[in-house]
């Protein structure tokens, strides 16, 4: 291959480095298996937006001690982000195994 073959799937990330399989130019928002605290938000979240991860923690922490805004955004997060690998979050996976009503 030379250097002027180019793979319009695979683009790099200018923030992380990463590479991405995505066409909307940004990696998935997802919960990462390696490098979580907890649930993976803060890391998630982090990647997502191309910063360090101790910013965003700061930022929680930060809202939760001015208020207490930082516990419900945490829980929304780990309820609504998807795994690293899945395409479902938790919320959405709670909600497709109830039994459907009849009317």
């Amino acid at each position: 291959m030379n250097a002027t073959d180019t793979n319009p799937e695979a683009t790099t990330h200018p923030a992380t480095g990463s590479d991405e399989h995505t066409g909307g130019g940004r990696i998935p928002l997802q919960r990462p298996v390696t490098g979580r605290m907890l649930a993976g938000v803060a890391a998630g979240t982090a990647d997502y937006l191309g910063v360090d991860v101790t910013v965003v923690r700061i930022i929680l922490v930060v809202l939760t001690l001015m208020g207490g805004a930082g516990i419900p955004l945490y829980l929304a997060g780990w309820l609504l982000i998807p795994d690293e690998g899945s395409d479902q979050s938790l919320a959405s996976e709670m909600f497709q195994s109830l039994p459907a009503r009849e009317r």
